[in-house]
């Protein structure tokens, strides 16, 4: 069976290695792992459902109307902000081509030289200098590219990210160059979402308690209570990682950065990136360009992928199979000695054989006949003959 090659048309982010999953065709861009995520939805969209449930309607009309309101603004900011952290690119580099990293080794094994047997390589690292300070650049053993400064490979999604500051399973998705100001908006306003709740889920509790005691509002408001413990866990553990990035910020530094100790006093090696400015810091970071994508997930490549003949054109197989004659099943022919005992099945192909091919007489003409030959007896009688009449 013969294989037949079709070239198609599909996106790169059907053929993109990595482990990350890819929705409306190519637009949403997310981890595999993304269990916690959901699990932020749901505190996220349940507690405030139950804010505007039972303390909502209470409060607008005993305090003010745009206690509601305000919540409403905010709770949707903090969706916009969390949906753009988790469908976007966080900053992936692309991986190099074939041809790129061949190229690359040659460049490495050139400057190198040859190792001696039983010696370990050198690192492969480069070295650039930006702001006066030396900085270096590592070589990426799995998308075998030397990565920009700042940049990382994430374990988790596979690919190397520009500025990665770490992976976040709660956001499900990478924090990097794209989408780091988002996360620190979207942790900012979380903070405020959570202590703007608890603050009037306990004044809710305190102005009904006046009139029905504490118990009976209790009993009365089940959500509130619920509200109250889901917001008191949270309030600590979102307060406090937005403090960590906003002194991050003030440093212009990344989380990873920070953990690894790279811009530490110890070494004596000073942030390079940091304008020695809390003001300049921030307005690079929160207020800087929007870079693009160079992962380009939405573009078009095409594959060749091999289809079997038979799939490929039934319809002409069958037309020419059933246009062929089926061959037929050789019959023992006569036998080449006179004397031979011919089989009955075989006398029939004998005669069919004979009626179709010419005989012996026609193809080639009988000679002309010669006078026959006189016997020695009859040459001697017509001498004798000869002798007597003379």
């Amino acid at each position: 069976m013969s294989a037949v090659m079709i070239t198609r048309k599909v996106r790169k982010w059907e053929k993109l290695p990595g482990k990350n999953t890819f929705c409306c065709d190519g637009r949403v861009m997310m981890a595999r792992q993304k269990g916690v995520f959901y699990l932020t939805l749901f505190l996220i969209i349940g507690t405030c459902s139950l804010f505007f449930a039972f303390e909502c309607p209470y409060l607008a009309l005993h305090l003010s109307p745009t206690i509601p309101v305000f919540a409403v603004v905010l709770f949707l900011f903090v969706m916009a902000m969390l949906l753009r952290t988790s469908f976007s690119d966080p900053g992936v580099l692309p991986r190099a081509l074939p041809e790129e990293a061949t190229f690359i080794e040659m460049e490495i094994e050139a400057a190198n030289g040859n190792v001696p047997q039983g010696q370990r390589p050198p690192p492969r690292i480069r070295n650039v200098q930006i702001n006066n300070q030396i900085v270096k650049l590592k070589y990426c053993y799995t998308c075998k590219i030397f990565r920009p400064p700042r940049a990382s490979h994430c374990s988790i999604c596979d690919n190397c990210v520009d500025r990665f500051d770490h992976h976040c399973p709660w956001v499900g998705n990478c924090v990097g160059k794209r989408n780091y100001r988002y996360f620190y908006l979207f942790t900012m306003s979380l903070s405020l979402l959570t202590i703007y709740i608890f603050t009037f889920d306990i004044v809710h509790v305190v102005m009904r308690s006046v009139d029905n005691g504490f118990l009976n509002t209790l009993k009365e408001t089940p959500g509130t209570v619920l509200e109250v413990l889901v917001c008191f866990f949270t309030l600590w553990s979102v307060v406090g990682l937005t403090g960590f990035h906003t002194y991050l910020i003030s440093l212009n530094q990344t989380t990873n950065e920070d953990i690894k100790g790279s811009w530490s006093g110890k070494n004596r090696v000073q942030n390079p990136y940091s304008h020695k400015n809390i003001f300049k810091n921030c307005c690079e970071v929160l207020c800087g360009p929007a870079y693009p994508s160079v992962l380009d997930r939405r573009g078009v490549m095409q594959e060749d992928s091999p289809v079997s003949a038979s799939s490929a054109a039934p319809d002409n197989n069958s037309s020419s199979s059933s246009s062929s004659p089926e061959p037929q099943a050789m019959k023992p022919t006569a036998p080449l000695i006179p004397n031979e005992h011919t089989p009955d099945d075989a006398k029939p192909s004998i005669a069919a054989s004979a009626q179709k091919s010419p005989s012996p007489k026609e193809e080639h003409p009988p000679p002309s006949k010669a006078p026959p030959l006189a016997s020695p007896e009859a040459e001697v009688e017509a001498s004798n003959t000869k002798d007597k009449t003379h």
